[in-house]
């Protein structure tokens, strides 16, 4: 039995094992200790585990797997903690070149600790009928929106899970977002998320609030788009093209150290 050193990061309650996995010694197909990991009862507890790796055109990469184990899409909030964890590392200063699952992503750290990333461009949306808008923001989301004050009392596990795993997304899976538009101007769209790969809500996804800011600028939302999730607040700008498609697009937010410690596995 070895042991492993791991640290626990945070971003709007979205929380992540990450790992200093420079030395590439992490056995990546072992599904199985990831899961275990993530276990809240038997393990650490996360929805998801992060590699940082070294990289040799980039200042590092972020390997992102799932809370069931398996290797996941790009993660929003996971990003932001990684680039957080490699200015730790003393891997980057405050600037950050990086390789994830959908490719190559900027970010800078500001002095307060908020952690702005630059996303992929957006192509555009697609009405999926009876579910939402559909959007891939690394991960593909679909985007419901609510009307009067449902969000509060929704039961997001079940209405996320039957979209999920409905005919239309059984093969792949989504994401599913429920929205509430403000009520007064400059006030939050608030947003509660399904997560594939947890199979639950979790209190933030990054992706699937930058996919809810772009599908509200077509509800006349401007950049930056306030959001606020059940673990906090996020910002997400962009330039919205003419063609419908988005360039330019950052997820801004907080990306805290929680704790450190060792496991043997």
């Amino acid at each position: 039995m070895t042991t492993l050193h791991f640290h626990k990061y945070q971003g709007t309650g979205n929380d992540f094992v990450m790992i200093d996995d420079r030395a590439r010694q992490f056995d990546t197909t072992d599904y199985k200790l990831v899961r275990h990991l993530c276990d809240r009862r038997m393990g650490i507890g996360a929805d998801g585990l992060i590699l940082l790796r070294q990289h040799a055109d980039y200042n590092f990469e972020m390997v992102y797997f799932n809370a069931d184990g398996h290797l996941g899409s790009m993660c929003g909030n996971g990003g932001r903690c990684t680039v957080a964890f490699a200015k730790q590392l003393h891997v980057i200063k405050d600037h950050a070149h990086f390789l994830a699952a959908d490719g190559p992503h900027e970010a800078r750290v500001d002095p307060d600790g908020t952690v702005h990333l630059r996303m992929q461009n957006v192509t555009g949306q697609q009405v999926v009928e009876e579910h939402g808008i559909f959007l891939d923001t690394g991960s593909p989301h679909i985007v419901q929106f609510l009307s009067g004050n449902a969000l509060s009392e929704l039961d997001v596990f079940a209405k996320g899970q039957a979209v999920r795993y409905s005919d239309y997304f059984r093969e792949k899976g989504t994401n599913v977002n429920f929205v509430e538009a403000p009520a007064m101007v400059g006030q939050p769209w608030q947003v509660r998320t399904y997560e594939r790969g947890v199979e639950d809500e979790t209190l933030s996804c990054g992706t699937g609030v930058t996919a809810v800011a772009l599908a509200a600028s077509r509800q006349g939302a401007n950049s930056p788009v306030h959001l606020r999730t059940r673990g906090g607040d996020l910002r997400v700008s962009f330039e919205a093209q003419p063609d419908g498609s988005f360039t330019q697009v950052y997820l801004s937010g907080p990306a805290t150290w929680v704790f450190e410690g060792n496991i043997p596995c």
